[in-house]
């Protein structure tokens, strides 16, 4: 089992906009082959830091997903609300 976690910066006028394709980004990944858990938080000093924490079965089940049409077809739609490049860190147990 593995754990990725996601970290984001928003651009703060488009932070609510960011919220919506978050979930349905998310929502998409549950589908995934592997996918077991996700969470999206939100730094409680920040409102523009995020931080995704999604659980899969294997590495191989999260870059197949993480390849995948339907993830870069979200990100297309995420990455210009972002003040930065989304920085992924995979841990496993």
């Amino acid at each position: 089992m593995i754990r990725v976690m996601i970290e984001r910066h928003i651009a703060d006028e488009l932070v609510i906009h960011y919220d919506k394709v978050a979930r349905e980004t998310l929502q998409r990944a549950m589908q995934a082959h592997g996918f077991i858990s996700g969470e999206a938080l939100q730094n409680v000093t920040n409102h523009k830091h995020r931080l995704v924490i999604a659980t899969y079965r294997t590495l191989q089940d999260w870059q197949r997903w993480a390849s995948s049409e339907e993830r870069l077809e979200m990100m297309a739609m995420i990455n210009p609300m972002l003040e930065s490049e989304e920085k992924i860190t995979v841990f496993e147990h």
